[in-house]
C-alpha cells in the first residue's frame, strides 16, 4: 500500500482502505455499494478488481484494475497474493462461485499478508458447490428440499412409479442455471443426461421462489436476513425482484446458515414457498448474490457492516431492519472505452 501523506497538523493521515474483487465481470453495483458506503463512513478506500479480461465492464470502474489467470490455473492464487502484498489490499471479497474453493483454502496465506478474505470454510464450499452434498445436508438436518436422484436412480424410481414428471436436469457442480434442462419422460432424461455433464435429476419444485440474503459477522453469527421474490430471471441472474419481509422464510434461511456454519460475508438461500405453503430449499451459495444490490437498497447494508468490522467496529444490525415492499427493475447500462483501451 501506498505510505499515507502527512497531513498539516503533522500527524499521519490515515490509510486508505484497499478492497479486491475477485471474478469482478458486472458487479458494478456492488463497487458502487461499497464506495458509497465508505464515503458516509467517512473512510477512503481504493476499489480493485481481477478479471480474466479487460472487457470486463466492472473492471473498468475500479481504481486500481488487474488481469489475472483463470481460477483453475496453477499460478491464480499467487497472482493473488503478488496483488495483496503489492498493493496493501486488506479485504478480498469474492463475488462468483470460481474461485471460493481456492480462496478457503489459502486463506491463512493472505491472513499472513494482512489481508482478510470473505470466505466460509473449505467443508462449507463443498456442500455448497456440490448439489448432491447439499440435498444430503438439508435432509440430514431436518430441511425441505427437492428428491434427488443419479440419472439411473430416476429411472429406476420411474419405474417403481416414484418419479412425477416432470423433472430437471442439472449439474451438481453447477451455477447461474448452465445445463438446466426439464425433462418429462423416461427418453428426454435419457438424451439429455447424456449431454449435460454431471447430471443428476431432480423433483420440479412449483411456488413462489425467493432469494434471501443471509448476513453473517465475523463471528459467524446471521444478524439479518433478506428475502428477495424472484419476479424474472435472465442468463441465471435475477432481473426483477421485491422485497418480502416474510419471518417464516427469514427464520429459514438463518437455521440453515447456522447450521452449515457459513460465512462470514453474505450468504445466499435460494427457496421456494410451495402451494400447500412449505418452505423447499434449493441450494446455498456461500457468497454474494447478483441480487444483493436490492437488499443493500432497502436498508440491509451490507457493505457498510463489512467494511465496519474490518475496521474494529460493531455495527448495529437489526436482523429485520430493512424496507418492506421494495422492487428492483434491473436494466442494462454501457460502459465506453476508448480503442486503447481494448
Amino acid at each position: 500500500m501506498r505510505k499515507a501523506k502527512m497531513g498539516k497538523s503533522g500527524r499521519r493521515a490515515e490509510r486508505d482502505m484497499a478492497v479486491l474483487f475477485t471474478c469482478i465481470g458486472r458487479r458494478v453495483s456492488l463497487l458502487k455499494a461499497f464506495r458509497d458506503a465508505a464515503r458516509r463512513l467517512g473512510r477512503r478506500i481504493r476499489l480493485c478488481g481481477t478479471d480474466v479480461t479487460r472487457l470486463s465492464p466492472a473492471l473498468q470502474c475500479c481504481d486500481e484494475a488487474f488481469l489475472v489467470e483463470r481460477t483453475t490455473h496453477p499460478r491464480y492464487i499467487s497472482q493473488l497474493l503478488a496483488i495483496v502484498r503489492k498493493h496493501g489490499v486488506q479485504l478480498i471479497v469474492p463475488t462468483t462461485d470460481l474461485d471460493l474453493r481456492a480462496l478457503a483454502a489459502h486463506r491463512s496465506r493472505f491472513e499472513r499478508l494482512g489481508c482478510h478474505v470473505l470466505v466460509s470454510e473449505p467443508d462449507v464450499i463443498d456442500i455448497c458447490r456440490d448439489k448432491r452434498l447439499t440435498c444430503r445436508f438439508l435432509r440430514q438436518n431436518g430441511f425441505d428440499g427437492p428428491r434427488t436422484w443419479s440419472p439411473r436412480a430416476a429411472l429406476e424410481a420411474d419405474r417403481r412409479g416414484q418419479l412425477a414428471w416432470p423433472c430437471l436436469i442439472k449439474p451438481w457442480d453447477g451455477s447461474a442455471a448452465k445445463g438446466n434442462t426439464i425433462v418429462h419422460d423416461r427418453n428426454e432424461l435419457l438424451f439429455f443426461a447424456r449431454r449435460v455433464p454431471n447430471a443428476i435429476c431432480q423433483e420440479m419444485v412449483t411456488g413462489t421462489e425467493y432469494t434471501c440474503d443471509v448476513y453473517v459477522d465475523s463471528k459467524r453469527r446471521v444478524r439479518c436476513v433478506v428475502p428477495r421474490r424472484r419476479i424474472e430471471v435472465r442468463s441465471g441472474e435475477v432481473s426483477k425482484a421485491q422485497v418480502v419481509k416474510d419471518r417464516r422464510i427469514m427464520e429459514s434461511a438463518a437455521e440453515v446458515v447456522r447450521r452449515l456454519g457459513a460465512g462470514p460475508g453474505v450468504i445466499t438461500v435460494q427457496l421456494f414457498v410451495t402451494k400447500r405453503n412449505a418452505i423447499k430449499i434449493i441450494e446455498v451459495n456461500p457468497r454474494f448474490g447478483g441480487g444483493a444490490p436490492l437488499a443493500i437498497r432497502a436498508g440491509a447494508d451490507f457493505p457498510k457492516w463489512i467494511l465496519q468490522e474490518l475496521g474494529g467496529q460493531r455495527p448495529r444490525i437489526a436482523f429485520d431492519g430493512f424496507e418492506d415492499g421494495l422492487v428492483m427493475l434491473r436494466y442494462d447500462s454501457e460502459v465506453w472505452l476508448s480503442p486503447s483501451g481494448v
